[in-house]
Protein backbone atom coordinates (compact mmCIF):
# COMPACT_ATOMS: atom_id res chain seq x y z
CA UNK A 1 0.00 0.00 0.00
CA UNK A 2 1.61 3.44 -1.08
CA UNK A 3 1.11 6.11 1.38
CA UNK A 4 -1.27 8.97 0.28
CA UNK A 5 -0.06 11.79 1.38
CA UNK A 6 3.12 10.87 0.00
CA UNK A 7 1.75 9.58 -3.52
CA UNK A 8 2.27 11.64 -6.75
CA UNK A 9 -0.25 10.72 -9.48
CA UNK A 10 2.41 8.75 -11.03
CA UNK A 11 3.14 6.54 -7.90
CA UNK A 12 -0.47 5.86 -7.70
CA UNK A 13 -1.08 4.91 -11.07
CA UNK A 14 1.36 2.68 -10.57
CA UNK A 15 -0.03 0.98 -7.56
CA UNK A 16 -3.22 0.33 -9.29
CA UNK A 17 -1.28 -1.99 -11.93
CA UNK A 18 -2.70 -5.11 -10.14
CA UNK A 19 -6.23 -3.68 -9.63
CA UNK A 20 -5.95 -2.94 -13.57
CA UNK A 21 -5.30 -6.20 -14.49
CA UNK A 22 -7.87 -7.94 -12.53
CA UNK A 23 -10.63 -5.43 -14.19
CA UNK A 24 -9.54 -6.49 -17.77
CA UNK A 25 -10.81 -9.64 -17.45
CA UNK A 26 -14.12 -8.28 -15.31
CA UNK A 27 -15.38 -5.97 -17.57
CA UNK A 28 -13.45 -6.81 -21.25
CA UNK A 29 -14.26 -10.48 -22.87
CA UNK A 30 -11.72 -12.40 -25.29
CA UNK A 31 -11.74 -12.72 -28.83
CA UNK A 32 -13.35 -15.91 -28.52
CA UNK A 33 -16.33 -14.33 -26.82
CA UNK A 34 -17.07 -11.44 -28.52
CA UNK A 35 -19.66 -10.77 -30.78
CA UNK A 36 -18.29 -9.37 -34.19
CA UNK A 37 -20.25 -7.45 -36.81
CA UNK A 38 -20.67 -10.73 -39.13
CA UNK A 39 -22.80 -12.26 -36.97
CA UNK A 40 -25.76 -9.42 -37.07
CA UNK A 41 -25.34 -8.33 -41.03
CA UNK A 42 -26.30 -9.99 -43.94
CA UNK A 43 -23.13 -12.53 -44.69
CA UNK A 44 -21.93 -11.81 -48.34
CA UNK A 45 -20.60 -15.85 -48.81
CA UNK A 46 -24.50 -16.66 -48.85
CA UNK A 47 -27.07 -17.14 -51.29
CA UNK A 48 -29.52 -15.15 -49.82
CA UNK A 49 -27.72 -12.03 -49.23
CA UNK A 50 -29.08 -10.13 -51.69
CA UNK A 51 -32.18 -11.13 -50.35
CA UNK A 52 -31.22 -9.85 -46.48
CA UNK A 53 -30.01 -6.71 -47.64
CA UNK A 54 -32.98 -6.07 -49.84
CA UNK A 55 -35.40 -6.23 -46.32
CA UNK A 56 -32.30 -4.41 -43.98
CA UNK A 57 -33.07 -1.84 -46.84
CA UNK A 58 -36.59 -1.76 -46.65
CA UNK A 59 -37.08 -1.80 -43.22
CA UNK A 60 -34.12 1.41 -43.24
CA UNK A 61 -36.66 3.48 -45.14
CA UNK A 62 -39.00 3.67 -42.20
CA UNK A 63 -36.22 5.18 -39.69
CA UNK A 64 -36.67 8.84 -39.27
CA UNK A 65 -34.38 11.94 -40.36
CA UNK A 66 -33.31 12.51 -36.69
CA UNK A 67 -32.54 9.04 -36.20
CA UNK A 68 -30.12 8.62 -38.99
CA UNK A 69 -28.26 11.61 -38.80
CA UNK A 70 -27.95 10.54 -34.61
CA UNK A 71 -26.94 7.06 -36.02
CA UNK A 72 -24.40 8.52 -38.75
CA UNK A 73 -22.94 11.09 -35.99
CA UNK A 74 -22.77 8.22 -33.70
CA UNK A 75 -21.02 6.07 -35.96
CA UNK A 76 -18.35 8.75 -37.11
CA UNK A 77 -17.59 9.33 -33.41
CA UNK A 78 -17.02 5.75 -33.17
CA UNK A 79 -14.45 5.96 -36.41
CA UNK A 80 -12.77 8.12 -34.88
CA UNK A 81 -10.93 5.44 -32.53
CA UNK A 82 -7.43 5.80 -33.45
CA UNK A 83 -7.61 9.90 -32.17
CA UNK A 84 -8.67 8.12 -28.78
CA UNK A 85 -6.09 5.21 -28.46
CA UNK A 86 -3.54 8.00 -29.04
CA UNK A 87 -5.26 10.23 -26.17
CA UNK A 88 -4.72 7.32 -23.71
CA UNK A 89 -0.91 7.36 -24.61
CA UNK A 90 -0.57 10.72 -23.79
CA UNK A 91 -1.78 10.60 -19.96
CA UNK A 92 0.83 11.47 -18.03
CA UNK A 93 2.78 8.50 -15.90
CA UNK A 94 0.47 5.80 -17.36
CA UNK A 95 3.13 2.72 -17.77
CA UNK A 96 4.42 2.47 -21.01
CA UNK A 97 5.34 -1.48 -20.43
CA UNK A 98 3.51 -3.34 -23.42
CA UNK A 99 2.93 -6.30 -21.51
CA UNK A 100 2.04 -4.27 -18.18
CA UNK A 101 -1.48 -3.94 -17.17
CA UNK A 102 -2.08 -0.17 -18.40
CA UNK A 103 -1.38 -0.75 -21.96
CA UNK A 104 -2.87 -4.57 -21.92
CA UNK A 105 -6.33 -2.43 -20.96
CA UNK A 106 -5.65 0.27 -23.41
CA UNK A 107 -5.11 -2.22 -26.56
CA UNK A 108 -8.20 -5.12 -25.39
CA UNK A 109 -10.34 -2.07 -24.44
CA UNK A 110 -9.53 -0.39 -28.18
CA UNK A 111 -9.81 -3.55 -30.03
CA UNK A 112 -13.62 -3.94 -28.79
CA UNK A 113 -14.36 -0.63 -29.44
CA UNK A 114 -13.31 -1.00 -32.79
CA UNK A 115 -16.11 -3.34 -33.82
CA UNK A 116 -18.54 -0.68 -32.82
CA UNK A 117 -17.79 1.63 -36.00
CA UNK A 118 -17.49 -1.28 -38.37
CA UNK A 119 -20.66 -2.70 -37.42
CA UNK A 120 -22.43 0.88 -37.48
CA UNK A 121 -20.97 1.91 -41.06
CA UNK A 122 -21.69 -1.55 -42.38
CA UNK A 123 -25.17 -1.01 -41.65
CA UNK A 124 -25.81 2.45 -42.84
CA UNK A 125 -23.50 1.26 -46.68
CA UNK A 126 -26.10 -1.48 -46.69
CA UNK A 127 -29.08 0.53 -45.93
CA UNK A 128 -28.79 3.12 -49.16
CA UNK A 129 -30.07 5.76 -47.11
CA UNK A 130 -26.58 7.88 -46.80
CA UNK A 131 -24.12 9.81 -48.60
CA UNK A 132 -21.01 7.54 -47.87
CA UNK A 133 -18.51 9.93 -49.22
CA UNK A 134 -19.95 12.47 -46.87
CA UNK A 135 -20.03 10.13 -43.85
CA UNK A 136 -16.32 9.24 -44.38
CA UNK A 137 -15.16 13.11 -45.50
CA UNK A 138 -16.40 13.54 -41.99
CA UNK A 139 -14.86 10.32 -40.33
CA UNK A 140 -12.00 11.89 -41.74
CA UNK A 141 -11.93 15.34 -40.41
CA UNK A 142 -12.46 14.20 -37.41
CA UNK A 143 -9.37 11.96 -36.91
CA UNK A 144 -7.33 14.78 -38.52
CA UNK A 145 -8.69 17.20 -36.72
CA UNK A 146 -8.33 15.86 -33.34
CA UNK A 147 -9.99 17.26 -29.98
CA UNK A 148 -9.62 19.05 -27.01
CA UNK A 149 -11.21 17.28 -23.93
CA UNK A 150 -9.44 20.00 -21.24
CA UNK A 151 -7.73 16.61 -19.12
CA UNK A 152 -4.60 17.95 -19.43
CA UNK A 153 -2.88 14.66 -19.81
CA UNK A 154 -3.70 14.29 -16.33
CA UNK A 155 -4.56 10.47 -15.39
CA UNK A 156 -7.68 11.22 -12.98
CA UNK A 157 -8.54 14.17 -15.09
CA UNK A 158 -8.76 11.84 -17.74
CA UNK A 159 -10.77 8.79 -16.50
CA UNK A 160 -13.47 11.33 -15.03
CA UNK A 161 -13.88 11.83 -18.79
CA UNK A 162 -13.87 8.20 -19.83
CA UNK A 163 -15.97 7.21 -16.61
CA UNK A 164 -18.62 10.23 -18.09
CA UNK A 165 -18.06 9.71 -21.14
CA UNK A 166 -18.63 5.68 -21.65
CA UNK A 167 -21.55 6.37 -19.78
CA UNK A 168 -23.24 8.98 -22.10
CA UNK A 169 -22.20 6.82 -24.70
CA UNK A 170 -24.11 3.89 -23.24
CA UNK A 171 -27.37 5.79 -22.99
CA UNK A 172 -27.62 7.20 -27.03
CA UNK A 173 -26.78 3.91 -28.59
CA UNK A 174 -29.26 2.11 -26.19
CA UNK A 175 -31.78 4.96 -26.70
CA UNK A 176 -30.74 4.57 -30.29
CA UNK A 177 -31.76 1.06 -30.09
CA UNK A 178 -34.93 1.65 -28.46
CA UNK A 179 -36.20 3.99 -30.96
CA UNK A 180 -35.27 1.55 -34.02
CA UNK A 181 -37.37 -1.06 -32.40
CA UNK A 182 -40.14 1.10 -32.28
CA UNK A 183 -39.68 2.23 -35.92
CA UNK A 184 -39.78 -1.57 -36.65
CA UNK A 185 -35.95 -1.74 -37.46
CA UNK A 186 -35.36 -4.86 -35.23
CA UNK A 187 -31.85 -5.53 -37.04
CA UNK A 188 -30.78 -1.89 -36.40
CA UNK A 189 -31.75 -2.40 -32.66
CA UNK A 190 -29.72 -5.15 -31.90
CA UNK A 191 -26.94 -4.14 -33.39
CA UNK A 192 -26.94 -0.84 -30.88
CA UNK A 193 -27.87 -2.92 -28.30
CA UNK A 194 -25.05 -5.11 -28.69
CA UNK A 195 -22.35 -1.61 -28.65
CA UNK A 196 -24.60 -0.10 -25.69
CA UNK A 197 -23.72 -3.47 -23.99
CA UNK A 198 -20.24 -2.87 -24.47
CA UNK A 199 -20.14 0.67 -23.06
CA UNK A 200 -21.75 -0.25 -20.42
CA UNK A 201 -19.10 -2.60 -19.22
CA UNK A 202 -16.31 0.20 -20.08
CA UNK A 203 -18.35 2.75 -18.15
CA UNK A 204 -18.10 0.28 -15.44
CA UNK A 205 -14.29 -0.13 -15.93
CA UNK A 206 -13.19 3.52 -15.78
CA UNK A 207 -15.71 4.13 -12.65
CA UNK A 208 -13.92 1.19 -10.97
CA UNK A 209 -10.75 3.09 -11.79
CA UNK A 210 -11.69 6.68 -9.99
CA UNK A 211 -12.83 4.80 -6.69
CA UNK A 212 -9.53 3.58 -6.86
CA UNK A 213 -7.56 6.50 -6.83
CA UNK A 214 -10.13 8.22 -4.44
CA UNK A 215 -8.69 5.40 -2.24
CA UNK A 216 -5.24 6.92 -2.71
CA UNK A 217 -5.52 10.51 -3.08
CA UNK A 218 -8.85 11.30 -2.35
CA UNK A 219 -7.91 14.97 -2.29
CA UNK A 220 -6.37 15.53 -5.63
CA UNK A 221 -8.94 12.99 -6.94
CA UNK A 222 -11.92 15.17 -6.07
CA UNK A 223 -9.94 18.90 -7.38
CA UNK A 224 -9.80 16.96 -10.54
CA UNK A 225 -13.38 15.81 -10.43
CA UNK A 226 -14.52 19.37 -9.96
CA UNK A 227 -12.12 21.09 -12.05
CA UNK A 228 -13.51 18.71 -15.41
CA UNK A 229 -17.25 19.57 -13.88
CA UNK A 230 -16.37 23.57 -13.82
CA UNK A 231 -14.85 23.00 -17.65
CA UNK A 232 -17.88 20.73 -18.51
CA UNK A 233 -17.95 17.49 -20.25
CA UNK A 234 -17.32 17.58 -24.07
CA UNK A 235 -18.32 15.00 -25.64
CA UNK A 236 -15.55 13.14 -28.37
CA UNK A 237 -16.90 14.31 -31.41
CA UNK A 238 -17.37 18.03 -30.90
CA UNK A 239 -15.28 19.31 -33.51
CA UNK A 240 -17.12 17.39 -35.98
CA UNK A 241 -17.88 18.67 -39.42
CA UNK A 242 -18.88 18.00 -42.88
CA UNK A 243 -17.20 19.10 -46.05
CA UNK A 244 -17.94 22.92 -46.56
CA UNK A 245 -19.01 23.60 -43.19
CA UNK A 246 -16.96 25.52 -40.48
CA UNK A 247 -15.11 23.35 -37.67
CA UNK A 248 -18.01 22.29 -34.92
CA UNK A 249 -21.09 23.69 -36.34
CA UNK A 250 -22.11 20.12 -37.60
CA UNK A 251 -21.78 18.87 -33.70
CA UNK A 252 -24.30 21.53 -32.64
CA UNK A 253 -26.76 20.24 -35.48
CA UNK A 254 -25.83 16.68 -34.31
CA UNK A 255 -26.83 17.24 -30.47
CA UNK A 256 -30.09 18.96 -31.61
CA UNK A 257 -31.56 15.79 -33.40
CA UNK A 258 -30.50 14.04 -30.35
CA UNK A 259 -32.29 16.26 -27.82
CA UNK A 260 -35.01 16.03 -29.99
CA UNK A 261 -35.44 12.20 -30.21
CA UNK A 262 -34.71 11.93 -26.09
CA UNK A 263 -31.43 10.19 -27.31
CA UNK A 264 -29.53 12.16 -24.59
CA UNK A 265 -30.27 15.38 -23.36
CA UNK A 266 -29.07 17.76 -20.70
CA UNK A 267 -31.08 15.94 -18.32
CA UNK A 268 -28.87 12.87 -19.10
CA UNK A 269 -25.97 14.68 -18.75
CA UNK A 270 -27.03 15.38 -14.97
CA UNK A 271 -28.17 11.99 -14.50
CA UNK A 272 -24.87 11.25 -15.16
CA UNK A 273 -23.23 13.69 -12.67
CA UNK A 274 -25.75 12.46 -10.09
CA UNK A 275 -24.86 8.67 -10.45
CA UNK A 276 -21.24 9.67 -10.20
CA UNK A 277 -21.37 11.31 -7.44
CA UNK A 278 -23.44 8.19 -5.65
CA UNK A 279 -20.88 5.81 -7.18
CA UNK A 280 -17.64 7.49 -5.46
CA UNK A 281 -19.48 8.41 -2.15
CA UNK A 282 -18.67 12.02 -3.05
CA UNK A 283 -20.86 13.21 -0.03
CA UNK A 284 -18.96 10.59 2.34
CA UNK A 285 -15.37 10.83 1.34
CA UNK A 286 -12.74 11.65 4.01
CA UNK A 287 -9.42 12.67 3.87
CA UNK A 288 -10.27 16.46 2.38
CA UNK A 289 -8.38 19.43 2.85
CA UNK A 290 -10.03 23.08 3.16
CA UNK A 291 -10.11 23.24 -0.75
CA UNK A 292 -11.36 19.51 -1.39
CA UNK A 293 -14.35 20.37 0.93
CA UNK A 294 -14.54 23.00 -1.35
CA UNK A 295 -14.59 20.96 -4.29
CA UNK A 296 -16.89 18.51 -2.72
CA UNK A 297 -19.43 21.18 -1.98
CA UNK A 298 -19.59 22.43 -5.52
CA UNK A 299 -19.96 18.96 -6.66
CA UNK A 300 -22.80 18.16 -4.70
CA UNK A 301 -24.29 21.29 -5.63
CA UNK A 302 -24.34 20.67 -9.12
CA UNK A 303 -26.46 18.60 -9.99
CA UNK A 304 -29.41 20.98 -8.42
CA UNK A 305 -28.28 23.81 -10.76
CA UNK A 306 -28.05 21.99 -13.51
CA UNK A 307 -31.15 20.70 -13.85
CA UNK A 308 -32.92 24.28 -13.13
CA UNK A 309 -31.11 25.16 -16.51
CA UNK A 310 -32.12 22.01 -18.25
CA UNK A 311 -35.99 22.79 -17.05
CA UNK A 312 -35.53 25.62 -18.81
CA UNK A 313 -34.19 24.55 -22.27
CA UNK A 314 -36.52 24.26 -25.14
CA UNK A 315 -36.29 21.58 -27.48
CA UNK A 316 -34.83 22.61 -30.57
CA UNK A 317 -36.71 22.90 -33.79
CA UNK A 318 -35.42 20.24 -37.37
CA UNK A 319 -33.61 23.40 -39.47
CA UNK A 320 -31.24 21.69 -40.87
CA UNK A 321 -30.19 19.35 -43.74
CA UNK A 322 -27.14 16.65 -43.37
CA UNK A 323 -24.83 15.95 -46.23
CA UNK A 324 -24.84 12.63 -44.88
CA UNK A 325 -28.28 11.92 -45.70
CA UNK A 326 -29.55 11.19 -49.07
CA UNK A 327 -33.22 10.64 -48.54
Amino acid sequence: MITPALASRGEVIKWMEDFVGEKISEFLKTVEDSWQPADLLPDATMENFFDEVKELRERARDLSYDLLAVLVGDTITEEALPTYESWLMTIDGLPKDPSGPWMVWNRAWTAEENRHGDVLNRYLYLSGRINMREMEASTQYLIADGFDLQTDNDPYRSFVYTSFQETATNISHRRVAQLAKKQGDTQLAKLCGHVAADEARHAKAYKSFVGKIFEADPNEMMLAFEDMMRKKIVMPAHYMRELGVDLGKTFGHFTDAAQRLGVYTSADYTDILDGLIKEWKIETLTGLDEAGERARDYVMALPARLKRVAERMKVPELEYKFRWIAY
